[in-house]
């Protein structure tokens, strides 16, 4: 038995783990890794494995750096099935095909702009190819083992990250042995709203642990009402554009639930909100048809609402026309636009920030991790100017952050989740993580009691002995 890390490895994103057993083959996760567009088009291009040698996979979660290279994987030879919830087969219908356009679209920018004899580039894959791969998603329930291939069996929890999210038990069967493996996928954070809190970790052999966050504590999840309250009241007073990057995804109905909660307290005015994304519209109406992933607090919400409905309220509009997009950088505020993507590195955003970065009456307010290269962490880390679809612009409008919503466990929640099964781990793998993070999430397991924890590199096998 071993694993092969070929993503998220001393990384955050592309979350890829290949596990063999009995022959057999068995891949955790087929995410897209996203940074610098060379590098991000590089390592998603080419799969470092052969996709027809893999029988089954596992999807933890529907977030694009968990499921973006699935399309490419079926393209290129994968004939097994994607097991995943209910819920995250409904979310990735929406973000695989979404993520074909895009790729689709972000090749046709980059060909436009060649110089004469430079050679075309062909996306990764295509929406049709995204379709295809649509066809071999199976829906499991939470709590109910099922076995992906004949020397496994695999066990979903709720990890409390975003809708249809789990860690995974597999029980790994190989010539009278038995090994139990854990995989965390994204772990959320108790108290979350919309979202039930993780279930605890199971006694297990072997962990593989996201570790985004293990160097640092997230502000107390209730400074996110108030950072947000005070955002919406600044922008008001400056009569400017509340831009916020969200994914569309868990983010973008997140922010939508707490402005009609803050609305509906009395605390902030009834001002314009759109959200601005064709997939945050087909995601939220995901998010309306699995009450079964709410916390008791939403559900009581959408029992109580006349409408039943905790993601709409008076002067919310959902965008989808590219028509009634574009009309939004003519408005005058104040009024908040939500778009999408979370780290301003494709989609409508872009458009949004050319129009209104240079404008100091607005305000940026950065809601979701910003991965290093990306545009978002370029101007939260404070550049002056940035390049937004190919064109420089000054940053003139004022940039916040309210890190309380972040979906991730911290440090704190990383500890208090395997502290009570540590002591039986024989190893704990970490990844999704930068490596200063890693090392520190690893120092404090050491010293919690684990016995063993390694970082393995991208493409590095470890045994299950």
């Amino acid at each position: 038995m071993d694993i092969t890390f070929w993503g998220a490895a001393r990384t955050v994103t592309g979350s890829q783990h290949l596990i063999t057993n009995a022959g057999q083959r068995l891949l955790l996760d087929c995410g897209i890794y996203q940074g610098r567009r060379e590098d991000a088009y590089r390592i998603n291009q080419k799969l470092p494995y052969q996709a027809g040698t893999v029988d089954a996979m596992v999807l933890s979660h529907a977030h694009i750096d968990h499921t973006g290279n699935i399309p490419n994987l079926v393209k290129s030879g994968f004939k097994g099935r994607i097991h995943a919830t209910s819920a995250t087969c409904d979310l990735a219908d929406s973000m695989l095909r979404d993520s074909g356009r895009i790729q689709e679209d972000d090749v046709f920018f980059i060909n436009k702009r060649l110089r004469p004899g430079e050679a075309r580039r062909e996306p990764i894959y295509t929406e049709e190819d995204a379709v295809k791969a649509l066809t071999q998603f199976v829906a499991q329930d939470y709590g109910k083992a099922f076995a992906p291939i004949d020397s496994a069996r695999v066990t979903f929890s709720d990890a409390g990250h975003m809708l249809g999210s789990t860690w995974e038990l597999l029980t790994l069967r190989e010539g009278g042995r038995e090994i139990r493996l854990c995989f965390s996928g994204d772990l959320g954070r108790a108290g979350l709203p919309i979202l039930r809190d993780p279930a605890p970790m199971p006694e297990c052999d072997y962990l593989i642990l996201e570790s985004t966050y293990g160097d640092r504590t997230h502000p107390p999840i209730a400074d996110a009402l108030p950072e947000l309250e005070h955002a919406v009241k600044d922008v008001i007073a400056k009569r400017g554009k509340l831009i916020i990057p969200s994914f569309a995804v868990g983010r973008s109905q997140e922010i939508v639930y707490c402005l009609n909660e803050l609305i509906g307290a009395g605390r902030i005015p009834s001002i314009p909100v759109y959200v601005d994304s064709p997939l945050a519209v087909n995601v939220t109406r995901a998010f309306r048809e699995h009450p079964e992933c709410y916390d008791a607090e939403t559900t009581a919400i959408a029992i109580r609402d006349q409408d039943g409905d905790p993601f709409g309220f008076k002067r919310l509009t959902y965008v989808r026309e590219a028509s009634e997009s574009k009309k939004l950088n003519d408005m005058d505020g104040p009024l908040v636009v939500i778009s999408a993507s979370g780290m301003c590195e494709n989609g409508r955003i872009l458009h949004h920030l050319r129009h209104g970065i240079g404008d100091p009456r607005n305000t940026l307010l950065f809601v979701s991790y910003q991965a290093p290269h990306t545009l978002g962490r370029k101007i939260l880390d404070g550049m002056p100017f940035v390049r937004i679809l190919g064109d420089e612009f000054r940053v003139a409008a004022e940039v916040r952050r309210i890190e309380a919503f972040s979906g991730h466990a911290d440090r704190n929640d990383l500890l208090a989740w395997v502290k009570p099964r540590i002591k039986g781990l024989r190893k704990i793998f970490l990844v999704h993580g930068e490596i200063d993070p890693m090392k520190a999430l690893a120092e404090s397991l050491t010293q919690s009691g684990a016995r063993s924890v390694e970082m393995p590199a991208r493409g590095e096998t470890k045994q299950l002995d």
